[in-house]
């Protein structure tokens, strides 16, 4: 004979009802079936689970220490079979999603705050990366989603677009970029500029769209590194407007005088395969986050 969880259902009957009779009625079963049952688990863990010394039948010390151990193996199996359940209902055991860290982070985080109060049985795992990257890991991990700067369409590709991003070149207050009346390009190529290292493959020299391309170029792993740079003076980059906002209105970064526009915006996007639909975890994301992204970049 092998445990089940029958077994420990019939067990934890008898408890809650108070005897073996009361038992067989709720269960609708003989009482001859439930003794024996009960009898068949104490061979074949060779002790006593009641003892039957008394008018009524008792626990032993060994049973009530394997009805404790049954009662949380009857809470596993509820627990899964509810999760059985959940998941035919069109929640999706997990979801991955994967974040240009290019973007602001908080609006999404709130949207994942805002889907862990509800009772939801889905499993979410966020990965956040640079540039080629974010597609890179999205097509060889088949993650559910990316919140992308750029991306490669193709036709199995549902993209939604979101608000613009604002982004802003910018130095220390004491760099002598920020100091000039006019920046022009090769002025720029005579100092540091900072990017993000791109999370792709590292034998593909991928470029930021916006990266100047000098021989004098910082890589940093992420955006929070790169404004300690930019603070420290180590040289000018772009940084989206959103997370450098206190920055620039304490004065601690300057906005350059570059002659070709220091002010530009892109246009990220939310994307997911169309062959893989999104079930009500990942619909319910992706209506959460750009929710949240549309009432931050207004």
């Amino acid at each position: 004979m092998r445990l089940n969880i029958d077994t420990f259902h019939v067990l934890n009957t008898i408890l809650q009802e108070g005897s073996f009779a009361k038992a067989s009625i709720k269960l609708h079963r003989a009482q001859s079936a439930i003794s024996y049952q009960i009898k068949k688990l104490e061979d074949h863990l060779g002790t006593k689970i009641f003892d039957r010394s008394q008018y009524r039948a008792t626990l032993t010390p060994v049973g009530q220490a394997l009805w404790t151990e049954g009662c949380k193996m009857l809470e596993l199996a509820h627990r899964i079979e509810g999760l059985a359940e959940r998941y035919s209902e069109g929640w999706e055991p997990r979801l991955e999603l994967v974040i240009d860290g290019s973007l602001p982070l908080a609006p999404v985080m709130r949207a994942l705050k805002k889907m862990m109060g509800k009772d939801i049985p889905t499993i979410i795992q966020v990965k956040t990366e640079f540039l080629g990257g974010v597609q890179m890991h999205f097509e060889r991990d088949k993650s559910d989603m990316m919140l992308v700067k750029e991306y490669k369409p193709a036709p199995n590709l549902i993209a939604l677009q979101l608000n613009p991003v604002a982004v802003v070149l910018v130095a220390a207050k004491d760099h002598e970029l920020s100091s000039m009346a006019e920046v022009s390009l090769n002025q720029l190529y005579d100092y540091v500029e900072l990017t993000i290292h791109d999370t792709s493959d590292p034998d593909k020299e991928t470029l930021d769209s916006l990266e100047f391309g000098g021989d004098r170029v910082f890589y940093l792993s992420d955006f929070m590194s790169k404004k300690e740079a930019l603070l420290m003076g180590l040289g000018y980059g772009w940084m989206p407007e959103v997370l450098i906002s206190k920055e620039l209105q304490a004065g601690d970064l300057v906005q350059l005088n570059y002659s070709g526009s220091s002010y530009q915006s892109f246009t990220p996007h939310l994307v997911y395969p169309s062959d893989r639909p999104l079930g009500k975890a990942g619909t319910m994301i992706k209506d959460l986050i750009i929710s949240e992204l549309s009432s931050t970049m207004k």
